[in-house]
């Protein structure tokens, strides 16, 4: 199976090399990576410049964006203008971010996954970050969750949810369409993936706000929102954060912002929400 990788990049000179170093040492090699270059003011394209200079598979495009980091939206326009250099003669398509290491038999692994059924859509390992010399999972996410940073989707899967979505919430709503139309999930807890910058780590105000929004977007209804962001509060251990993902989806109701699914695609993730969480407390 042949797979490609987009890796939306923004100043990281310090660690591209890493991920890349990763992924020339894979077992079985990428047919493609493209770097998309975005608004970086460091030594990022030099860097992958050089990586290409040895691997004819890795290329880099360059695309200029505001400097904010706002999560969510400006991530996968990057990705989407990598995407669109690439042809479509690939079996599964990888968005990873530019500061992982990856065990280097982590796509071997992933495809294994994706060749031992046809039903799956979507896998993925694990996420460490490094916690007073040791490596320990970035726990921010149930276990049958692929993290942002390092999805990969059967083509077929990819095309039917209709690609990655410009609006934070992507990296949720791809499972949740995923599920909708009956395909499997694979989490592998055996690979782990180094994670050199834990997530969130540039987020600003405005972008906290942007949370409550997104559960607004999925069709959650203010029951599971309210129920998804005690328990993202709880977990980033700043339980004030819940006050800020409440505002962001009363902010985005009252703005009547537009859904990233349908009302019947909606209902679904109602439901399936509901039954996960009934699930946990018997």
């Amino acid at each position: 199976m042949k797979y490609y990788i987009v890796i939306p990049a923004h100043n990281e000179q310090d660690l591209i090399g890493l991920t890349l170093q990763s992924l020339v040492s894979q077992t079985v090699l990428p047919s493609k990576v493209v770097v998309v270059n975005d608004n970086s003011t460091d030594r990022t394209e030099e860097i992958v410049l050089d990586f290409a200079k040895e691997n004819s598979f890795i290329s880099v495009v360059n695309k200029t964006s505001d400097a904010i980091h706002m999560p969510g939206s400006k991530v996968i326009q990057a990705f989407q203008k990598g995407f669109e250099t690439l042809d479509s003669d690939y079996d599964i398509m990888v968005k990873i971010d530019g500061d992982l290491i990856f065990p280097s038999n982590y796509f071997e692994t992933i495809i294994a996954h994706f060749q031992s059924d046809s039903k799956v859509g979507m896998a993925g390992g694990f996420c460490y970050i490094e916690k007073n010399g040791d490596w320990v999972l970035e726990n921010l996410t149930d276990k049958d969750h692929i993290r942002g940073a390092l999805k990969a989707y059967r083509k077929e899967t990819f095309q039917q949810i209709g690609g990655l979505k410009p609006a934070m919430g992507w990296d949720t709503v791809d499972e949740l369409l995923c599920k909708y139309y009956g395909w499997k999930i694979v989490t592998d807890t055996t690979l782990h993936v180094k994670h050199l910058k834990p997530t969130g780590a540039n987020y600003n105000k405005t972008a906290r706000y942007k949370q409550g929004e997104a559960f607004y977007t999925l069709g959650y209804g203010f029951w599971i929102t309210a129920i998804a962001s005690a328990k993202l509060a709880m977990m980033k251990k700043k339980p004030f954060l819940f006050l800020d993902y409440i505002r962001g989806f009363w902010k985005a109701k009252k703005a009547k912002t537009p859904l990233l699914v349908t009302p019947e695609q909606a209902k679904f993730i109602r439901n399936y929400r509901f039954q996960k969480m009934k699930e946990k407390l018997i």
